[in-house]
Parts: structure tokens; sequence; C-alpha cells
């Protein structure tokens, strides 16, 4: 007698635009680039630090907070920018703003006594830049011969 096995099927693999992936890159990177910042308040003097007025050896100003915000939106800005923008600007954009993030995010490491903690956060960011550069890099294009100036797409059938 046979005993009756439940059958494996395969599951549903859509393929997913590589506009919704560097959203999602962007957004995970985001979400990153913040809790490394947020996690750092629990580094022992930080607190005292800003209570102080003093954030990494620079005086808290409105400059200094401006800046903060404008270097946070950049991140922010590029997950609906991934969405919104035409393929070539998309592509161009992605490219250059990973590129870059990159510098901008190992100055965390530089000159840190917490280089675990910061290499950690930084590594963790590379690897999302990489990510976004790898998918911006490759992004699909469309072959010369499916599309025609004079007659549009060309269909799968022709009809004789």
């Amino acid at each position: 007698m046979r005993s009756r096995q439940p059958t494996k099927t395969a599951l549903d693999e859509q393929r997913i635009p590589v506009r919704v992936k560097l959203a999602a890159a962007w957004t995970s990177f985001m979400f990153l680039y913040a809790y490394v910042d947020i996690i750092a308040f629990f580094k022992p003097g930080v607190i005292d630090g800003i209570e102080a007025g003093v954030v990494f050896e620079f005086d808290i100003s409105q400059t200094l907070l401006t800046t903060f915000i404008a270097l946070m939106a950049i991140p922010i800005f590029m997950v609906v920018l991934s969405v919104v923008l035409p393929a070539r600007a998309n592509r161009v954009t992605n490219l250059v703003v990973a590129a870059v993030q990159i510098p901008y995010a190992a100055f965390n490491v530089v000159g840190e006594s917490w280089t675990l903690f910061y290499g950690l956060g930084f590594a963790l960011e590379l690897i999302l830049l990489v990510l976004i550069l790898r998918l911006a890099w490759g992004w699909p294009r469309i072959a010369p011969s499916a599309t025609s100036p004079n007659r549009g797409t060309v269909g799968a059938q022709q009809v004789a």
C-alpha cells in the first residue's frame, strides 16, 4: 500500500521591477542610517555632549541641524525618486547618489573609538549601497529590435 504524500509545487516567483527593488533598498538604507544614529545616543557621554551643545565635536547650531536634515533627506528622497523618475534619469541618479553615499557613510567610522559598532553600521550600509549600485548598473534594457519608430511595438505574432 502506498502512503499519500503531499505534492510540492514551486512557489510563484513574480518579477519585481527594478524601481521597486531600488525603493526597498533605499528604504532599508534609510532605516539603518537613522537607527545607527539613534542607537549611538546610548554611548556614554553622548547625551551629556548634546545637553552641553556639542555633537561630534561640533557646536550645535541651526546650520549644523539643517545640514543633518539635508543629509538625512537624501536617502528619504531616493525612495520616492527610485519609483517616479524616468528610467534613464533614475539609473543615473541611483548610481551617482549611492556612490557619493559610500564615503559619507565611512565618515562615521573614521576616528571613532567604537569601531565595532560604527564598523558594523558602515558594513551593513555598504552592502545596501553596493546592492543599489548593482541594481542601477544592471537596469534591464529593451532590445533594439523590439520596437520600430514607424510601426510601434512589434508583436509576438505577425499577420501575413
